[in-house]
């Protein structure tokens, strides 16, 4: 049976790019953009391009509006029994100023993480249904990462860097923890490489082709690939994280934090947290 895989930020990059590699591989794929002009668009590349308009769908969601996620959540859980693999790829680079969304919180933080995390945890039962995977794309800038529990918005103190560093910390732990807790669904994060994308700015480099990355994601996200159940990888190979990711105080502060803030909107069960 052919495997139904999500990929969040599919409308450019390496979320398109990896889109795209899975229809090939004869997936269906339903792809995430910020609006349904973006991602319309691209579900009608991916068409052109050779893919089988009947495998490709389209959902969009602001991940900058928790509702918007909420609702997405709902649209896929309503149209699909089963996912077998939730990619999220999904993310900004940190805004030259702090910007709060209109949750309140630090538009990185909500945007690489907590958006994510609500996304998961809303369409985990799909996920179990399949015996299914969470991919997460990572960044090895994760390791420069640290977080301010007193102040994990960065009210105080905020730079770009340090607020995407931080959002990829996050995610990383929570992907190792889902692996640990969670029964029937795989969890990984994933450093795919520095590439060519909007996100190429942080990293201060010359980034790579995308098409490099995305295989490297595709063949993560197939069901039929074994992984390395809670791994952070670089590349196709298992690294070794930041040491929070395996600090279990630490993980169990961040869900702590997390169910706090996503708790208080009425998204997150608590049997969820």
């Amino acid at each position: 049976m052919s495997p139904t895989i999500l990929v969040t930020g599919a409308t450019s990059g390496i979320g398109y790019a990896t889109a795209r590699d899975l229809l090939d591989f004869g997936a269906t794929v339903i792809i995430h953009g910020p609006n349904h002009q973006l991602v319309s668009r691209a579900a009608d590349q991916l068409v052109a391009g050779g893919a089988d308009g009947d495998r490709v769908y389209a959902v969009a969601a602001d991940f900058g509006r928790l509702a918007d996620v909420a609702a997405m959540a709902r649209e896929v859980s309503g149209r699909f029994d089963r996912l077998d693999v939730l990619v999220n790829n999904a993310g900004v680079a940190g805004p030259k100023r702090r910007t709060v969304t209109p949750d309140g919180y630090e538009l990185t933080f909500q945007v690489n993480y907590l958006a994510p995390y609500l996304l998961t945890r809303l369409l985990t039962p799909r996920l179990r249904a399949a015996r299914g995977r969470m991919v997460a794309v990572s960044s090895g800038l994760h390791r420069t990462g640290s977080i301010d529990w007193s102040d994990p918005q960065r009210r105080r103190f905020y730079a770009p860097l340090a607020a995407y560093a931080q959002s990829k910390l996050t995610l990383t732990m929570f992907a190792r923890a889902m692996a640990w807790n969670q029964v029937d669904v795989t969890a990984v994060s994933v450093h795919p490489g520095i590439v060519k994308t909007g996100l190429l700015s942080i990293y201060n480099q010359v980034g790579g082709p995308v098409d490099e990355a995305a295989a490297v994601l595709a063949r993560l996200c197939w069901p039929e690939v074994e992984v390395l159940n809670g791994a952070y990888y670089e590349g196709l190979s298992p690294a070794t994280p930041a040491p929070l990711v395996d600090t279990d105080s630490a993980v169990e502060q961040l869900w702590k934090l997390t169910y706090q803030m996503l708790g208080q909107h009425r998204f997150v069960p608590a049997r969820a947290a």
